[in-house]
């Protein structure tokens, strides 16, 4: 008799504790951040767009050491962005993180196409923040490429995130991202 009441005791622990999570869940409102990087102010623009729309937290990640107009001539095989691109493994550094990455549930990340993937300071951000658990849903703009490869890149690098389907979002306007955030 002992052993059943110990038994129910226990498990009424795990229903009420089951239960509290899961209105803890309900009652709070989901958080949103709008995490970018912007070479040119294009993304950034999109961007500011995504938190009108949605209310969410801005972020703008930022390299410690800026890029110069000679950084990103992407004609120059010897400039910055080229090197970066060209090793994979190119971690530039970010000059802040977000503090409270924790209280957020849902991250957009936004990104100019580089040679037809992110930028390597993207994969710098997402390695600097935990995300595993967090939906992140990656946007992009770009001259001429698609965001496909992008997004494959990062889902095969990062497993572990939830990411969505990623847009490229060219010359998007208030509505074509309210459409697309709802």
């Amino acid at each position: 008799m002992k052993k059943l009441t110990m038994l129910f005791a226990v498990l009424m622990a795990i229903s009420l504790t089951a239960c509290s999570q899961s209105e803890k869940k309900k009652g709070t409102k989901m958080k949103t951040l709008v995490a970018y990087f912007s070479a040119s102010g294009v993304t950034e623009g999109v961007a500011k767009q995504i938190v009108e729309v949605t209310g969410a937290d801005l972020f703008k990640i930022q390299p410690e050491q800026p890029y110069t107009e000679a950084d990103l001539d992407w004609t120059n095989k010897q400039s910055r962005s080229s090197l970066e691109m060209q090793d994979k493994t190119s971690r530039p550094a970010i000059a802040g993180k977000v503090e409270n990455m924790a209280d957020y549930d849902v991250v957009y990340l936004g990104f100019p196409i580089w040679w037809y993937t992110c930028p390597t300071i993207i994969n710098t951000f997402v390695e600097a923040h935990e995300l595993a658990g967090k939906t992140v849903i990656p946007f992009a703009t770009s001259g001429g490429s698609t965001i496909t490869q992008a997004c494959k890149d990062l889902k095969n690098a990062y497993p572990n995130v939830d990411w969505t389907e990623g847009r490229l979002l060219n010359n998007a306007t208030r509505q074509d991202i309210e459409t697309w955030v709802r």
